[in-house]
């Protein structure tokens, strides 16, 4: 048997199940990744001779290909948020970035470097990996298509997507943090005047700046061309998705910017130039569809990487310092930061315990490890793999029963805010 032609099988199969899946686990507590890793570790365990997918010996490979799927759905989260940039509109958003994230880098980084005995540089590339939440496996708990409505969107939907579409940008310096300790030492003076000056101001200005004038370029293309002709969004092609999502992030890279946050912002950028166009909902379509086949192959090739002995070197401190981030640190930082924000109790509590882990960690432990020689990296990837099964199986079980009980809630809310105003008008 050619296992070419068993890849395309095995591809066809899948691009199949990426269609009818998602219908059948639907309001189920079941999740799509959760299906397709397990049919990727069933199809990778037959011997049916497939090549063992390896992220340690490919890991430029691996880099590329979770590149491709993070910058298509931070493009598809941009796209579909309603609620515009506002600094009080944003307060949930801001405070997980500014709190929630540094805290779990920090904890994760100590942890991993006294508990799982992980040396410096290797400890914060953990903390830095395990960061972001992801774009790519949390559909489940992300907002819905683009509305014509501002503030359409419930306050845990909108936090959960806004922070992972900002988060997989920002938790960037930190990588370039451990790469250089990695690379000159830990002492600061061979490598703390740069990474300040070059990989967190000059970068991250140049990741917002290039997104928000490719993004304003590209809105005033698709909507305000003065010919008709080059008015793009008339003839409402979704494949421009595709062309606006690599232009921001191949320019802003080639000048030396944060690629992951241009990308989301330049779409944030697209939407705020006609708010309430349909082309919104035709580019959200195509860059939905791109990013489900590629979350299949990704996750494909996960449960390949799982059963061929990704998780072997996992030690029990280290696979205690990742359930640590998922059970303890992420809920419990989360909360602390929300205190104050918009929202309930009950949903800023969800809010912080569904900080998902996924293909963003991937991406980042693979562009570290093939820039910077790390120790015990094959430790990082069976502790960043464990993490995100452990994420990717409680997160989908528990997804849709907390999602369809904190709509209720709201319902019920509602409607007694409703008869309370109804009592007062007639008082």
């Amino acid at each position: 048997m050619d296992p070419v032609d068993l890849v395309f099988a095995v591809a066809g199969v899948g691009a199949l199940l990426a269609g009818v899946l998602p219908r059948l686990v639907e309001r189920r507590p079941l999740s799509m990744p959760i299906a397709f890793l397990g049919l990727g570790m069933l199809v990778f365990g037959l011997p049916l001779g497939l090549p063992w997918p390896d992220p340690l010996t490919d890991a430029k490979l691996a880099t590329h290909l979770t590149e491709i799927g993070v910058i298509v759905a931070l493009m598809g989260a941009g796209l579909k948020i309603d609620r515009p940039f506002g600094w009080r509109r944003w307060s949930s958003t801001w405070r997980l970035l500014a709190i929630t994230m540094p805290v779990c880098i920090a904890a994760v980084a100590v942890l991993g470097w006294w508990w799982a005995g992980l040396v410096p540089a290797a400890a914060l590339l953990l903390g830095a990996a395990l960061a972001p939440t992801d774009p790519v496996l949390a559909s489940d708990v992300q907002v819905g298509e683009p509305t014509e409505t501002e503030d359409s969107e419930d306050e845990v939907r909108f936090a959960l997507t806004s922070e992972a579409g900002l988060n997989d940008g920002l938790a960037f310096p930190f990588v370039y943090a451990a790469i250089a300790i990695a690379t000159v030492g830990l002492a600061p003076g061979g490598w703390l005047g740069h990474w300040l000056s070059i990989d967190v101001a000059y970068k991250l200005a140049v990741g917002v700046g290039g997104g928000l004038l490719i993004g304003w370029l590209l809105g005033k293309l698709f909507f305000r061309a003065p010919s008709e002709t080059l008015r793009l969004a008339r003839h409402a092609e979704g494949f421009l998705a595709l062309a606006a999502t690599f232009l921001a992030y191949g320019v802003v890279e080639v000048i030396g910017g944060y690629g992951f946050l241009a990308v989301f912002v330049a779409a944030r950028a697209i939407r705020s130039a006609e708010r309430s166009h349909e082309f919104h909902q035709v580019l959200h379509d195509f860059a939905e569809q791109v990013e489900r086949l590629l979350t299949v192959l990704l996750l494909l090739l996960f449960g390949g990487a799982v059963v061929g002995g990704l998780l072997e070197p996992l030690t029990w401190p280290a696979a205690l310092v990742g359930l640590a981030l998922v059970l303890v640190v992420r809920p419990l930082a989360g909360w602390l930061s929300l205190r104050g924000a918009p929202g309930r109790p009950a949903e800023h509590w969800v809010i912080a315990a569904f900080g998902i882990r996924g293909v963003g960690s991937f991406y980042y432990l693979a562009y570290a490890t093939s820039h910077a020689a790390f120790p015990q990296a094959d430790l990082l990837w069976a502790t960043v793999g464990l993490v995100v099964i452990v994420s990717v199986v409680l997160h989908g079980v528990a997804a849709t029963p907390v999602m369809r009980w904190l709509d209720r809630q709201g319902e019920r809310t509602e409607t007694a805010g409703q008869r309370l105003a109804g009592s007062a008008a007639r008082g």
